[in-house]
């Protein structure tokens, strides 16, 4: 174990009046850390792109709160709505809008300040809430896709196999998931020894620059990050590729090409935004936290943080003839 470079302390017989004389550093409430607050070096360090990247997350934001606001009041207030595959999409605009509102404005706060500092327990905080939401859409989008299984492959067995009760029980499964797996990422960190460094590079607190600084083993916390993204990520995965796989092959059983078109249609926006959030989440996490280039993990990092949350939306809304019908009617009462 490290010593955190204080092996000096011993080189002579005035050791107590040396250890006397030292300033007493606070440690973190619940852990044997000498580190009570992190910076943040955020996305860049280049003092030219600050501002334009500042407009460019401020729009991105607004967008994704707009989006999934307005999706989640839109499903609410409309009756005809209330069906198992707008009960996921209400969860899910739910899930993208709190995620993305857990590090976003902080992350435009940190373009227009000089020093980007985060307390210790912050720190935790945030990286609890972001494994929260992060581990729930996996769950989300893996519902999702069986409710269109279901509805394509088995639509006489749909109301039974997706009644109330299953649906509720899905999204009860998502967030127990979602807690098991956020809790042992946040345990694990807590158990960490953070020395002198408390720069995190990176423009929110994840697992890999976090470890990086620690002055104590990361074995137990490396597999911990293996196994439980791990599962996370592969089982949902394979769940809906296996699920769009059978999709598949019922729509090219289809002899009306209206019915083939409008079943591809359904299948195309879903895969497209599954395909970028698990994409770059498995090269973020499916990998030990030394390979790689960090600058590379932070552009990963905006497709699952940012642009995912943004475009579910308008992947599951705007292309969506009932969420249109459900806007005009909406409209029309005012």
């Amino acid at each position: 174990m490290r010593h955190c470079g204080r092996a000096g302390l011993f080189s002579n017989g005035t050791l107590f009046s040396r250890i006397h004389r030292l300033p007493q550093r606070r440690m973190a409430p619940g852990n044997d850390s000498f580190v009570t607050e992190f910076i943040l070096l955020g996305l860049t360090d280049r003092p030219d792109l600050q501002l334009p990247l500042f407009f460019l997350f401020l729009g991105m934001y607004m967008v994704t709160v707009l989006g999934n606001l307005g999706l989640i009041i839109l499903i609410a207030l409309n009756s005809h709505l209330h069906t198992p595959m707008y009960f996921f999409l209400f969860n899910l605009s739910f899930i993208d809008l709190c995620y993305s509102s857990v590090f976003t404005p902080r992350m435009m706060v940190n373009f227009t300040s000089k020093k980007n500092i985060i307390s210790y327990m912050g720190c935790m905080t945030q990286l609890y809430f972001f494994c929260f939401f992060v581990i729930s859409e996996c769950y989300v989008l893996t519902s999702m896709a069986y409710d269109r299984y279901v509805a394509i492959c088995n639509p006489l067995l749909y109301h039974a196999a997706m009644s109330p009760k299953v649906c509720s029980s899905l999204m009860l499964a998502s967030y127990l998931m979602a807690f098991s797996g956020a809790m042992a990422h946040t345990g694990c960190m807590l158990r960490l020894t953070f020395c002198d460094a408390n720069t995190i590079n990176h423009y929110f607190c994840d697992v890999h620059p976090l470890l990086q600084l620690s002055c104590t083993s990361t074995y137990v916390n490396e597999l911990v990050v293996f196994i439980v993204v791990g599962i996370n990520i592969i089982v949902p995965s394979l769940t809906i590729f296996v699920s769009y796989g059978l999709i598949l092959t019922n729509i090219l059983q289809i002899k009306s090409t209206e019915g083939r078109s409008k079943a591809f249609s359904t299948c195309t926006s879903h895969i497209i935004a599954v395909s970028l959030f698990f994409g770059s989440m498995s090269f973020m996490y499916l990998k030990p936290s030394s390979a790689g280039s960090m600058d590379t993990e932070k552009i990963s990092s905006v497709f699952y943080t940012n642009v995912v949350a943004m475009m579910n939306p308008l992947i599951y809304s705007l292309r969506n003839k009932d969420v249109k019908t459900a806007l005009r009617k909406t409209l029309s009462r005012r």
